[in-house]
């Protein structure tokens, strides 16, 4: 496994595996700006040799070479446009797989949205590495070579040369200064503003059945009105900035050839060192009014990449573990403690007990009793804060996850279907074993349903199982529990949306779960899904309140739960009933 140093140091080390390629561009780039000196000599050459001797074959050999070393800097430069692309296609292949597990990771942590906005990142990062900006940094240190040559015309016009640079490296500090804590703070309000609207348009039905837009449009506005003023603060600091640096290039463009003509006529240089010159001082000035441009898309690159480096740093690389035995189901839960997700409040606490391969269990409790949480610990989709939940005596964490997830089936309660088919769906994306896929339905008493639709197994369905009602997706959920009969089943709220039909097929697949011996955890409030099964645990506030077989459970519940005979009470209120008191299963 990486140590924690490396992992955070992803990023870094995918553009450091890079170099080689970033070492030609920076050759390509010095044999460019080389060549960029070009129009000025020859600029040189025709006022100094050209018009004074008027000889016209001078002209042509000079207007051809500068022609064929236009054509040559014009290959350099597609040449480094194409190494810089496939410089950030490599960056983004080596990283993209560990940027998608970690955000996966991040995601199944409780921080939503980190996925779509890690994955943006990574494309930031990409894009800033394969445009222009980029070039601006590689051309920015050629600008003393120019002023060198500027000074061997003339001190005067390096000197001014030296000056225009100074105020323009001043003008990208100060701009920098202005614009960093804007635009860091109009990222951040951007990033909420998407998430919150995300969010709320998942609910768009409540949203218009009780006409909650103007509060949703409301809270999401002032996330993004807070967002367009940072943004608009730092862009109008930017364009002042740009304002001045472009009158302050201008103005020494043209100060350069007054100074030019004026140095020409006390002869202390020559016409064409003149125009040469002002030549040059564009050459000086260019990167690093250019770096002014590119400062905005190199601020986001680096919040990105900032962003990135966190991320894969809190989230390493899972260790690839021994591939261990297909396990048969044996549950060991061993004082076993959760949080609530982004909070350090627990909702479970202290809690063990033992399952053996092929039995059943339910799990009642009231509303909030960590049912939920515990539904999500027995299945690794969660992490215990303390204690280990162990599968075949082997700690749910140290199993290889894709081998491992063969093995287990889960329904949650709010069930998800992918965008794709319904044999895809049931199949978990995978390769599909149309055997396996009907046996899954028909044992999840959906196969009837599903061949009256119109494609039957072939029905596309939209995201999120976009086009089936609630009961439709439950089933089609327990389908995808039960593909290819796991190991470990988990059913968390299998009946929610059921109706009377639904909930007699979800009876007979526990019927024929048993009769595979697979070991079956089920959470219900329904007493009729719990007859049959081998045990029994209650939780009340995130703590075990009893455990044991079904019926000795139940009896010593109902005992609890009856009250004591009051002496003398003419008219007493009548006792709170099992389910209430206790959050006991309902008939």
């Amino acid at each position: 496994m990486r140590t924690a140093p490396a992992a955070a140091n992803e990023v870094l080390q995918a553009l450091k595996a890079c170099r080689a390629g970033l070492a030609n561009v920076a050759l390509f780039t010095a044999v460019i700006n080389l060549l960029m000196l070009a129009p000025a000599l020859y600029m040189l050459q025709v006022y100094d040799r050209v018009l004074s001797s008027r000889n016209e074959m001078t002209l042509l050999m000079l207007s051809l070479l500068v022609l064929g070393l236009f054509a040559f800097m014009g290959v350099l430069e597609w040449l480094r446009s194409q190494v810089v692309v496939r410089l950030g296609t490599r960056m983004d292949m080596d990283l993209n797989p560990r940027v998608f597990d970690a955000a996966y990771a991040a995601s199944l942590a409780g921080h939503k949205g980190a996925a779509g906005q890690m994955l943006a990142d990574l494309t930031s990062l990409r894009q800033f590495a394969t445009g222009q900006a980029l070039f601006a940094f590689f051309d920015a240190p050629w600008f003393p070579v120019y002023l060198l040559v500027i000074f061997m015309f003339s001190p005067w016009l390096g000197l001014m040369a030296l000056v225009g640079a100074v105020l323009l490296t001043v003008l990208a500090w100060v701009n920098e200064r202005l614009t960093k804590a804007p635009f860091a703070e109009a990222g951040e309000l951007s990033q909420q503003a998407g998430l919150e609207a995300s969010a709320n348009l998942r609910n768009a039905e409540v949203i218009e059945a009780m006409g909650m837009l103007g509060a949703v449009r409301q809270r999401w506005a002032r996330l993004h009105h807070g967002f367009l003023a940072r943004q608009n603060l730092g862009s109008e600091r930017t364009a002042a900035v740009s304002a001045v640096s472009k009158t302050v290039r201008l103005a020494l463009q043209s100060l350069v050839l007054g100074l030019g003509a004026w140095l020409a006529i006390e002869q202390l240089i020559t016409p064409g060192m003149m125009i040469a010159g002002s030549i040059l001082m564009a050459r000086v000035l260019a990167p690093i009014d250019q770096l002014i441009g590119a400062w905005r898309q190199w601020s986001g690159a680096r919040q990105a990449y900032l962003r990135l480096s966190e991320l894969l740093r809190t989230q390493p690389p899972r260790p690839a573990g021994m591939p261990l035995p297909a396990p048969v189901g044996r549950l060991t839960v061993e004082q076993v403690g959760a949080l609530q997700p982004g909070s350090n409040r627990p909702c479970l606490n202290n809690l063990g007990f033992d399952l053996a391969a092929g039995e059943s269990l339910g799990i009642i409790g009231p509303s909030g009793s960590g049912k939920s949480t515990l539904s999500r610990l027995l299945v690794g989709a969660a992490a215990p804060s303390t204690g280990k939940v162990r599968l075949d005596g082997a700690d749910l964490r140290v199993w290889e996850r894709q081998a491992l997830g063969r093995h287990i089936g889960y329904l949650p309660q709010d069930v998800q279907l992918f965008a794709g088919s319904i044999t895809d769906n049931i199949a978990r994306l995978g390769p599909v074993d149309a055997q396996q896929v009907v046996a899954a339905a028909q044992m999840a008493g959906v196969h009837e349903m599903i061949l009256k639709l119109p494609a039957a197994y072939d029905t596309v369905l939209g995201e999120g199982g976009s086009g089936l009602s609630g009961g439709q997706r439950q089933r089609i959920g327990l389908a995808r529990a039960l593909y290819g009969l796991p190991a470990l089943i988990v059913l968390d709220e299998p009946n929610s949306n059921l109706d009377e039909a639904g909930e007699q097929a979800l009876l007979e697949a526990v019927g024929k779960l048993r009769e595979h011996k697979r070991t079956l955890i089920l959470i219900t409030h329904k007493s009729s899904l719990l007859a049959g099964l081998d045990n029994l645990l209650m939780l009340q506030n995130g703590q075990l309140q009893a455990y044991g077989p079904t019926a000795r459970v139940l009896q010593d519940l109902q005992r609890a739960a009856r009250p004591a005979p009051v002496a003398a009470a003419p008219a007493t209120r009548p006792p709170l009933g099992l389910s209430a008191s206790f959050g006991l299963p309902r008939a």
